[in-house]
């Protein structure tokens, strides 16, 4: 599977957890059964790393999303926006312009008309301001790698 479509996989995970109290390992046995859907491993590392991680996603995206708060977003670019800054500020195998670019595909497809710019505006926000005054993650909880394996 393409990185794009791994990338597109977690993003449907992560999108489907927004509606659900459920665990990622829960949503992807559901749809196991359901719709025989294998995930990618890639697919798997991302959306797991977000979903969990997603009181900080949730500020970070707070602080550059200056006129929308969260609860008013759509779910499509929230569930974008979540995944795209946990690639930016965590995986370093993975381009900033790559994950931006991705992003905005991504809303173009699967968003309302609107979608794909406001990710584009929060998204390059983040970049121009990464590391100035951002929401710092939790000591608790170390970074994960796409294998899952502790930085």
């Amino acid at each position: 599977m393409k990185r794009s479509e791994a990338r597109e996989q977690a993003f449907m995970l992560i999108f489907e957890r927004s509606f659900k109290d459920e665990s990622i390992d829960e949503i992807i046995e559901e749809a196991a059964i359901g719709r025989s859907l294998a995930v990618d491993d890639y697919a798997y590392a991302l959306a797991r790393d977000v979903c969990g991680h997603l009181p900080w996603l949730d500020e970070s995206i707070s602080q550059y999303s200056k006129k929308w708060k969260l609860n008013r977003m759509s779910r499509v670019a929230l569930s974008i926006l979540r995944m795209s800054i946990w690639e930016i500020d965590h995986l370093d195998s993975v381009p900033v312009g790559v994950s931006i670019n991705e992003a905005v595909e991504l809303a173009k497809k699967y968003g309302n008309e609107d979608d794909f710019s406001f990710v584009n505006g929060v998204l390059g926000a983040y970049v121009r301001n990464r590391g100035q005054e951002q929401p710092q993650q939790s000591e608790e909880q170390p970074a994960l790698d796409p294998v899952g394996q502790a930085e």
